[in-house]
């Protein structure tokens, strides 16, 4: 079967538009009302943001993860420390993230830096997941080589019966994420590739200046 040709694929935006009179002051909660109309729309899972990271040479990497916080410190998601993106936010803790809800023609575009969360948020978190998930944390050495499948599927059987209840404790190389941001860019679909983009970025003191960007 013949692939489609790319330009084909063009279509149009014209659900909305973007005002400077409809954002809120603050980003955090400007997203948090496009947050909120993503899971109204039943979009799946509208929590789910690409995360960029860079190498010590400034090789990136990008990947998609969940956002599992959102509030004023930043965007929290959880993973494994010693997976690649968690070496490399370790070599540089600068990172970006994107969410795109196409159904809704819309594009969030954050920049900024990224601490760890408390272990006790962390367990806090941990201890709300579904077991085999739990357990997943350990079974896998996350962005190391293995030779096949049933490598996971042995540890995972090991480690179920080691816990038959639900006692399956904290991995000390698995927790959280806080991205801090210093930039955020609301993009809005618009007919004619006529976009609307509006970008804050955080003063000195903490305020945040906003800009209509051309598209």
């Amino acid at each position: 079967m013949d692939t489609p040709a790319l330009a084909d694929l063009r279509r149009e935006y014209s659900l909305a538009g973007l005002r400077r009179a409809d954002l809120e002051a603050d980003p955090i909660a400007q997203f948090q009302k496009w947050f909120q109309q993503a899971q109204a729309a039943n979009l799946p899972e509208p929590n789910a943001m690409t995360l960029a990271t860079s190498d010590k040479q400034g090789h990136p990497s990008a990947r998609t993860v969940l956002l599992k916080d959102i509030g004023q410190r930043g965007f929290v998601f959880f993973t494994n420390y010693e997976s690649r993106k968690g070496r490399e936010l370790e070599w540089n803790p600068n990172a970006a993230l994107v969410f795109y809800w196409a159904q809704l023609e819309r594009q969030v575009c954050v920049a900024g830096t990224v601490s760890r969360v408390s272990a006790e948020e962390s367990a806090t978190y941990f201890k709300s997941r579904p077991k085999g998930s739990r357990l997943a944390a350990w079974v896998s050495n996350q962005s190391e080589p293995i030779p096949d499948r049933k490598l996971l599927e042995k540890k995972l059987a090991m480690l179920s019966e080691r816990h038959p209840d639900d006692d399956v404790p904290v991995p000390s190389n698995w927790g959280g994420f806080c991205v801090a941001p210093h930039r955020i860019e609301f993009w809005q679909g618009r007919p004619n590739r006529l976009h609307d983009r509006f970008e804050y970025l955080r003063l000195l003191d903490n305020s945040w200046q906003i800009e209509r960007l051309a598209p």
